[in-house]
């Protein structure tokens, strides 16, 4: 479970990238001032850092898409090679029948 200081500086984070200003540490801290909200030193800095380069808004809006879980390199596996992925399935499957007989019993024997 997220700590107060934890929650107050995604806040802080996502009210900065919603009003279009940089993520710095000294903002988080400006922000969390004028809310009265304390935290820990370390907090500020630490999302300012791990925000770099990150575009807020755009992680936000592709949140349950699952951009991040490498949807790119299956798709493009799925256009060009669809012999090979049967070839898999069926290498799969043989393999798989063979398991149960090397143990010495199969399903129909």
């Amino acid at each position: 479970m997220p700590s107060n200081g934890e929650l107050a500086c995604s806040y802080a984070a996502l009210a900065l990238a919603d009003d279009g200003v940089a993520v710095t540490a000294e903002k988080i801290t400006a922000l969390l001032k004028a809310a009265k909200v304390g935290v820990e030193a370390y907090w500020p800095g630490l999302f300012a850092k791990a925000l770099d380069g990150v575009d807020i808004k755009e992680l936000c809006a592709n949140v349950g898409s699952g951009a991040g879980s490498g949807g790119a390199a299956p798709a493009a596996a799925a256009a060009g090679d669809a012999p090979a992925e049967e070839a898999k399935k069926e290498e799969k499957k043989e393999e798989s029948e063979e398991s149960d007989d090397d143990m010495g019993f199969g399903l129909f024997d």
